[in-house]
Formats: structure tokens, C-alpha cells, sequence
């Protein structure tokens, strides 16, 4: 299993599961390991199931046993029973890839696609095929790359994704969050709002890293993976993937960096890139250099810290955009800023005369300095304005083009639309702006319904009546941070 072979192979041909459970204790600081990943679903579908299966535990123990092993047989653990679950658990509406296969289609001989899928993959013979370039509206009115794989190259990958987590998510640490195993957006979200207002935090360092899905190095990529992996077959899967290039409009384009962004491997891939090249080293900066009080929460390439002490904070800046540079990466120059903010910010700007603190965007919330009814701070998170104004377009285009069909049709699009809404967005002190949404999503479909017909009949009080019947009412579905964030570390996070 290692390199120096000091272990026999066995011990990772032996497979069984990730312990399930309660979720990780983990905090937003220091953290070695995730033990009991919680059986929940992510927020990015690409990484696979709550736990690692029952046939991978040897491996992971192993992992765990020894931070250095590289792991040199993994391939057996593509089986075809894996692969028959991978298939189970994609998304049966999943756009289909260049070869135009979706999933009720590949389904139809599952048993047999499948043998042959496996037959290929264990003989060499599987060969990744390009992805299909679209692009989705950003909220900032920029085009968002997306790569659409293939079918088989979905369950290959996301098979591959569940051997690789059974090593890696020892070596994550607790202040990563994006799209790994039981872990969600409104995790990291808790973990940042209990670091500021539990931690003697002044300054918001919120930073972004410029196209990082384009423009990670191949080179550099494999090296990290070969600091875990050293199974020759699976290292040719990562290659063939993120070599296999784009096909957009006809045209097939090399990939010389970068990889998919949607591809299943991708999520993982970029976590792997992000722990070597800013995860591991963030640690070590706060280790060695912050004198003050330093916290960080990363989600994919989102990431926010926060720093007792400006100047320690500004040579973090400096040092990160020279680290990232090393390995191809930047920050981005007009979302990448420094700002004042925390249980003494209003006091300390009030001061200086410079008005209310800045507030700044993290995973699709405004974070506000507020006070409570006692006077006392109270960090407040808002749903990013343009990103509703966004969505209330998206929406209102979408009602334009189903204007004609059925009522119960409708109504019941919307009311998946808004109950999806708010099961993100209904945090604590964010009722406002969610049932504002609510709401013109039903002046938006009131419209609609009233340019059917010149003679329409339709009034608001007949409205009302289709509101209450299909449009669920806002409820604030989230609770506090703190409950929650020291419920879920069982009190052992760092923080406390």
C-alpha cells in the first residue's frame, strides 16, 4: 500500500464504511480529521454520498494511521456493484453529454452497459471523452463556463471521487468546506459568523481567487494528487479527464489548464489544488506569524478570514497573492478587499468619522454589522441584492414562456421555486427580504395570468385565492448560527 511497502496490500483491498452518525466534531479552526460525516446531502452533487462505503474504511483507517502513505492499489475498488450505485445515485434529469446518452436512456441496458463499462475501465480500454461547453448568466451579467460530461464518464468519475474521499477527507482540514461529504454552505456560513462575533475580530479580509476553475496547472495538480496516490491506473483516469478537452459548437479545444467546472472529479480536484496551495499554508501563516486572533472559512474558491490586527492582516494579503502566483493562480483585484469590520467596527469608524462598517458577500449573503435590541452587536446576513434581482428575471422570463399552460402547472413550478428559495435563504433576520421575494414572484405570475386573455376576469382577490393554494408562505427555516455551529462540534470547536 505505501511506497516503502511497509504495510501489506491488504489492508486496503479490505473495504467498510465511513463512520455515519452525528457530524463531524470540527470546528472553524484547528482540525486534524472528520470522523462521523453526517448522511446529508451536499450542496455540489459531484461528491457523492453522507460516508465513505462500507468497503473503504481500511483505507481510510490506513490513511489516517499515516499522514505520508501513498496509496498504490485503488483501482479494484471500481467495482461494477460501485458503479451500479454511482448510476443510482445521479440525477435522472441531468444534461446529456456529447454523446447526447441521458440517463433513462443508458438505463434501458443498465446491467449490460455497465459490464462493459467495467470490462473497459479494468483492461485499459475506457477512454474520457470531451465535455460539452455551455454558459449560464452570472448575477454579475458574465457568462459562467460550465463543462457537461458524458454519462459514463459521470460514473466513472464519481466512483473514482468516492475511493479518493476515503483518503482525503483525513487530510482536509475543518475550515474547508465546499463540496465535501456532510458538509453544507450553511456550515461554513455558522463557522464564519461564530468567528466574528466569538473571536476578537476588527477586519474582514474577504477574498476571491480569479477564474481559479481555468486556470489550475495540470502539473502542479498531479503533483498533489501523487502525494497521496500512487496507483498508476487511477492517475491515468485524472489525466485522460483533464486532458479529454472541450467541445463547443462543433469545435474540440485542447485543455492545456484548468479542469471542468461540473465535472464530478472537478469539486475534489480543486479541493486537492486549494489544501496544498492555500489550506496548508493559511495554517502554518497563523501558526507562525499572527500574534492576534486569525479565523478562515473556505468554501470551493470563496474564501473569508478575519484578523484582530490590520497590519497582520494586510502582510496575509501580501504573502497569499505571492503564494498563489507560484502555483498560477490570483487574486481577483476588484472582489479581493480588506475591510474594518466586527463587534468594534462601528465604534472604531464612528470615531474617524468614516460612518457605518463596509459590509461584504459570502456565499450569497450581505453581512451586516447591526445592532440587537439591546444595543449590543449582532451580525446580520442579507440575501445579496443582485443575485435576488437575478433570480426575480430569471423568473419572470420563465413565466413569460409559460404563460399558457395550465394553472396547477404553474402554480406548482412556483411553489417549488419559492420553497427552494427560502430553504437556502431563510436565515435568521432575513425574513424580510425573502417573503420580498415571495412576493413579486406572485405580482410577477398575477401579470402573467392577466395577459392570457383581453378579457380576463382575473382580479387580485381571485389571485389571493391561487397564492394560498400554491405559493407556500415564508417560514425562517434556518436557526442561529451558534446553536446550531456548537451543536454540530458537540462544543469542542476552538472557537468556543
Amino acid at each position: 500500500m505505501h511506497d516503502a511497502r511497509k504495510s501489506d496490500d491488504s489492508v486496503v483491498s479490505k473495504k467498510s464504511p465511513n463512520k455515519g452518525g452525528s457530524p463531524s466534531v470540527e470546528g472553524m479552526e484547528k482540525r486534524e480529521s472528520t470522523k462521523g460525516n453526517a448522511n446529508q446531502r451536499i450542496t455540489c452533487r459531484t461528491q457523492g454520498r453522507g460516508s465513505v462505503s462500507s468497503e473503504l474504511e481500511r483505507v481510510r483507517e490506513a490513511a489516517k494511521k499515516d499522514r505520508k502513505a501513498r496509496f498504490t492499489a485503488l483501482f479494484h475498488h471500481l467495482t461494477l456493484a460501485r458503479l451500479r450505485s454511482c448510476y443510482v445515485a445521479l440525477s435522472h434529469k441531468a444534461a446529456a453529454g456529447v454523446d447526447g446518452v441521458t440517463w433513462v436512456q443508458y438505463g434501458e441496458r443498465l446491467e449490460e452497459n455497465l459490464q462493459d463499462l467495467h470490462a473497459r475501465l479494468h483492461r485499459g480500454a475506457y477512454r474520457a471523452q470531451p465535455s460539452r461547453r455551455v454558459f449560464i448568466p452570472k448575477p454579475d451579467g458574465r457568462q459562467r463556463p460550465l463543462g457537461i460530461v458524458v454519462l459514463e464518464d459521470k460514473l466513472v468519475q464519481r466512483a473514482v471521487v468516492e475511493v479518493m474521499n476515503a483518503i482525503y477527507e483525513v487530510d482536509f482540514l475543518g475550515f474547508s468546506y465546499g463540496f465535501r461529504p456532510g458538509r453544507s454552505a450553511h456550515m461554513a456560513l455558522d463557522a464564519l459568523s461564530v468567528g466574528i462575533t466569538r473571536r476578537a475580530v476588527n477586519f474582514v479580509f474577504d477574498a476571491d481567487i480569479r477564474d481559479f476553475y481555468g486556470t489550475i496547472g495540470h502539473g502542479w495538480m498531479m503533483k498533489f494528487v501523487e502525494h497521496r496516490i500512487a496507483d498508476r491506473r487511477m492517475l491515468r483516469l485524472i489525466q485522460k479527464w483533464i486532458k479529454a478537452g472541450v467541445l463547443q459548437e462543433g469545435s474540440w479545444t485542447e485543455t492545456t489548464e484548468g479542469v471542468p467546472q461540473g465535472a464530478t472529479i472537478s469539486c475534489l480536484l480543486a479541493n486537492i489544488y486549494l489544501h496544498y496551495v492555500f489550506v496548508k499554508w493559511t495554517q502554518q501563516w497563523r501558526k507562525r506569524h499572527a500574534r492576534g486572533q486569525v479565523i478562515a472559512v473556505r468554501y470551493a474558491d470563496d474564501v473569508a478570514l478575519g484578523f484582530q490586527h490590520e497590519e497582520e492582516a494586510r502582510k496575509y494579503w501580501s504573502e497569499l497573492a505571492e503564494r498563489l502566483s507560484r502555483f498560477g493562480l490570483a487574486l481577483h483585484p476588484d472582489k479581493t478587499r480588506l475591510l474594518r469590520f466586527g463587534v468594534a467596527a462601528t465604534k472604531q469608524r464612528k470615531s474617524r468619522g468614516e460612518g457605518k462598517p463596509e459590509t461584504f458577500d459570502f456565499l450569497g449573503f450581505t453581512h451586516i454589522c447591526g445592532k440587537d435590541r439591546t444595543g449590543r452587536f449582532q451580525l446580520r446576513r442579507q440575501t445579496v441584492a443582485k443575485r435576488q434581482r437575478a433570480k426575480l428575471q430569471e423568473i419572470k422570463k420563465e413565466l413569460a414562456r409559460r404563460r399558457h399552460r395550465p394553472i396547477p402547472e404553474q402554480g406548482a413550478w412556483l411553489g417549488s421555486v419559492v420553497r427552494g428559495y427560502a430553504a437556502y435563504h431563510a436565515v435568521p433576520l432575513n425574513y424580510r427580504q425573502v417573503d420580498a421575494f415571495r412576493r413579486e414572484v406572485n405580482r410577477y405570475w398575477y401579470r402573467a395570468l392577466r395577459r392570457r386573455s383581453q378579457r380576463t376576469r382575473l382580479n387580485w382577490a381571485r389571485m389571493q385565492k391561487l397564492i394560498r393554494r400554491w405559493i407556500p408562505p415564508i417560514r425562517i427555516t434556518h436557526p442561529w448560527p451558534e446553536p446550531r455551529f456548537f451543536a454540530r462540534t458537540r462544543g469542542k470547536s476552538p472557537v468556543r
